[in-house]
Parts: C-alpha cells; structure tokens; sequence
C-alpha cells in the first residue's frame, strides 16, 4: 500500500509540472517562462502531497465532521448576511464595501467556529448521524463495548468461541492504545497484563464466527477512559462488558446495562447437594484425624474424612454437609475412592 502511494505521488507531481509546461501553450505571454512554469508546477505538487503527508492521521471520520462544521457554519454566515441586521431599510444603507467586509468576517468567524467545535465532537458525531451498520437488512445486531480490564482478564475469548455471545464485540481505539501502554511499562506486573490483553485480542480476531470492529475514539487523558466507554455505549446502544465493579457500579447509574464476567461465573457454579459424588484432588492434610483438604475450581475448600492416606490423589467423595463462609463453601464428603489414574 505504502509503495503504491508513492508512486501515485510521483505520478501527481510529474502531472503538474506536465500540466504548467502544457499551460505555456495556451497563454502566449508566458511562452518564454517555460522553465519557471514548470518549477511552479513542481512547487505546488510538492506543496500538495506535503498537506498529505500532514493530514495522515486525519480519518475520514474526522473528514466527515470537518464538512459538516463547514456546512453549519457556512449556512449560520448566510443566515445573518441575510436578516436585518445587514439590511436595514431605505434611507440607512450601509456602505457596500462595509457590508462586503462584515460578510466576509461572518463567513470566516462562523466557518471556524463550526469547524473546531465539529472536530472537537466528531466523537459525539454518531447523535447527528447515526452510526451505519453493514448487515443484512431487517438484521439488528446487539452491540458490546469490551473496556481493558476484560481483555486482560482473558475469559472473554473462551465465552466467544463456545458462540454463547451473539453480538458484535465493539473495541474502541482508545482501550488498544491503552493496552499497549500497559505492555511497554517498566512494571513487569503490568507489562504481562498488557501483554495477556494484547494476546487475548489476537485470540478473538482469529474466531472466525466473531465479529470484531474497532471503533475510532480518543480520550484526551487516561483518567477519561472509564467515562468515555460509557458514553460510547450510551450513543451506540450497546452493552458494556467488564469485570470492574466501579465501572460496572457507574454504568449502571449511567443507564447502560452492563454484562460482568464476575456475575457469569457466579451464576455458572453449579449447586451441591447432600449426597452428590465430585472429584476432588487432596492436597494436604486436615485439621482432625483422618481428614484431607482439597479445593474446586471454584475455589469452594472440600473437607475429606478418611482421606488423609491419599494426599496428593484425586478422589472421589460423596457430600455430607455444605457451609457457606466469608469465602466461599466448605463442603464436608466422605472418602468413596481413588479415582482411577487411566
């Protein structure tokens, strides 16, 4: 792409010289400034593909809203120039050239103005023009913002390929240039969940069933972030998945329904019974005779009675009690066997 642009900018600025050169044809009195045509011609090819070069970070989104701050600032000029303020009546006629000059300040100041402050909001732009989705027709597709804390969390890219989440994923630019700073940090902490994030999104663009679309945003400071991800979801009547409760907490407040891996996998724990067998891997010794600890995924702690011979092996036990705790479950089981190593 890179090498194709050069060439068209070659090609361009070999066409303005050609074209000045040509033009010395047509006006008879610059036959003889052949040369300095030419060198015009280069000069404001040059010039061209210099703004170019300039606007490379000038996106269409951004092109978008530049013309129409021009446009609304263009018609508020010509609404003014054309009440009574710049036409009073017979007999106060202001000067023409004064009149002239007014228009041409309105038209300048009103252009700016609408300009800047379209620019300013080109974010907000998707209110004034609603944001195009290209699918099918008659097909509304649930849109989901994902903030940081979720992509580093991981989670994300095992829920999308069991196809449970039927909706488009939306990462706005602004969360990947802030997964790339948390990688590139001095902090090797902070480094791997930069890196762990980073790795999770290349995970989801290689689901091939997934839709992903990255959404061009910018937050002028850091500490915006959280805002600016329930703002986004606002305008785009999308939901927010995190797993940070405080912005889960604000979104909410905010109106946005929020989707919290945390609460998915509380939900996702299934429910022990009295007399159910689980498998459990003992891992140390228990407090009374005989007694063996080991831990669930869930992190729920399995008391073992006549396990304490099979620390280090994964059993089978049948439940005899459940109690809830500050962290989580005690499950009481007695000891039914080894669980076979094939």
């Amino acid at each position: 792409m890179n090498k194709t642009l050069i060439v068209i900018r070659i090609v361009f600025i070999a066409l303005c010289a050609i074209g000045s050169w040509l033009i010395c044809y047509t006006v008879q009195e610059w036959d003889t400034h052949r040369g300095l045509a030419v060198f015009i011609g280069l000069m404001i090819g040059s010039l061209v593909v210099l703004v170019d070069l300039m606007l490379k970070g000038f996106s269409l989104r951004g092109m978008t809203a530049l013309t129409f701050g021009l446009a609304i600032g263009a018609a508020i000029a010509w609404l003014i120039s054309i009440s009574p303020l710049l036409n009073p009546p017979q007999g106060r006629e202001f000067n023409q050239q004064t009149t002239y000059l007014v228009q041409m300040v309105l038209f300048v100041v009103c252009t700016y103005l609408g300009t800047v402050i379209a620019l300013r909001g080109k974010d907000d732009f998707n209110l004034v023009i609603p944001y195009v989705r290209f699918v099918p027709h008659e097909v509304d597709v649930p849109l989901v913002v994902i903030d940081p804390s979720a992509l580093i969390d991981g989670r994300i890219a095992r829920i999308c390929q069991t196809q449970f989440l039927g909706a488009a994923l939306i990462i706005p630019s602004f969360v990947l240039t802030e997964l790339q700073a948390i990688a590139d940090s001095p902090d090797p902490v902070k480094q791997a969940r930069g890196r762990r994030g980073l790795q999770v999104l290349n995970e989801l663009r290689a689901i091939k069933h997934l839709d992903i679309r990255i959404h061009q945003s910018e937050v002028a400071r850091r500490q915006d972030i959280e805002a600016k991800l329930v703002f986004l979801a606002q305008s785009m009547r999308a939901k927010l998945l995190t797993i940070d409760t405080n912005l889960a907490t604000m979104a909410k407040f905010q109106g946005v329904t929020c989707l919290d891996l945390h609460a998915l996998e509380a939900a996702l724990r299934p429910e022990l019974v009295i007399g159910e067998s689980i498998g459990v891997e003992l891992l140390k010794p228990g407090k009374e005779d005989g007694q063996a600890l080991g831990y669930l995924p869930d992190g729920s702690m399995v008391i073992v009675n006549n396990g304490r011979a099979f620390v280090g092996k994964r059993v089978t036990a049948e439940i005899i009690g459940v109690l809830p705790s500050a962290g989580g479950k005690m499950i009481f089981a007695n000891l039914l066997g080894e669980v076979d190593a094939a």
